[in-house]
């Protein structure tokens, strides 16, 4: 079994598609075929159903996924580790970051890196917390930067930063011209939320437990995916929702939206780390950056 065996059975698992991976890997569609056909042969196992014009992972090859994709993990940690050895901080730096900090605390301090270490190649993967969570753990990330708790006390979690959350509504909401936020009044209004997984929509969780209520107090028209989409939601209904300050600050500032504050709901933005995986000089160069109180942007 070889690694380049692995990339191609995970290529063509990921998109369930022989001529697609083949395109995604720069390979013939009988090279991708023939890999795949090998590592069946060789182990009597059988990968992949056909199915009509498609073909669908068997159960064996759904419980093979997570072991390729580990080894592939590791296999590319080996590799760091090598090109670590170098004085220049360089090579692949694997970084997973939830929503709100990916969208508007993370990025100039990617660009910040990108010009003191040019050697560094950036992989910015976005998505939840609990996913972040997920990847730093079993070793898909090399950093992880989230804004709700995680589950994974094994993780080193650090605060680089502070966010707060707000109540938002559309600008023809009835609420919009209150200054003050009437919390008893909170389970007769529509909502649309994020998903469960994301931090935002945790800390809420937590946030409404200190009012004495629930998610499933309120009345939910909606769980959406992205700040963005539960902005275009709330903009256009008589529906509430709770994002971060950073993430209304510009469609509150058009007035679109208006926000409130929500009392007390502060929480941080936390980098979750590995003790158990080697660090590299990459993401030692990222964590300066991170860590550094005295790097500014001109932004919130």
């Amino acid at each position: 079994m070889t690694l380049e065996q692995l990339r191609i059975f995970l290529a063509v698992a990921e998109r369930q598609h022989v001529t697609r991976a083949a395109e995604a890997l720069n390979l013939t569609q009988s090279a991708v075929s023939a890999a795949v056909s090998a590592l069946e042969a060789r182990h009597g196992v059988r990968l992949f159903d056909r199915v009509g014009r498609r073909i669908v992972l068997t159960e064996t090859g759904e419980a093979f996924m997570a072991e390729a994709r580990a080894v592939l993990d590791r296999a590319e940690t080996a590799e760091m580790v090598l090109e670590d050895l170098a004085r220049e901080p360089r090579g692949r730096l694997r970084v997973h970051a939830s929503q709100t900090v990916a969208s508007y605390w993370l990025p100039p301090r990617l660009v910040a890196l990108r010009e003191m270490h040019p050697g560094i190649e950036l992989r910015l993967t976005v998505s939840n917390t609990t996913q972040v969570a997920d990847a730093v753990q079993e070793g898909g990330a090399d950093l992880g930067l989230v804004e709700g708790a995680v589950a994974h006390g094994e993780l080193h979690r650090q605060v680089v930063a502070r966010d707060r959350l707000v109540l938002v509504m559309g600008a023809a909401h009835p609420w919009a011209g209150r200054e003050a936020l009437p919390p008893a009044e909170l389970a007769m209004q529509g909502w649309v939320l994020r998903e469960p997984g994301s931090g935002t929509r945790s800390e809420f969780e937590t946030w409404l437990g200190g009012q004495g209520l629930s998610v499933s107090a309120l009345p939910l028209a909606l769980e959406l995916p992205s700040n963005e989409a539960v902005l275009g939601a709330v903009a256009s209904s008589r529906c509430l929702a709770v994002l971060s300050q950073r993430a209304v600050a510009r469609p509150a500032a058009s007035g679109w939206i208006r926000t409130l504050p929500l009392p007390g709901a502060e929480r941080p933005f936390s980098l979750l780390t590995n003790p158990r995986r080697h660090r590299t000089r990459a993401a030692q160069a990222l964590i300066g950056i991170l860590t550094d109180e005295g790097f500014t942007t001109g932004l919130p």
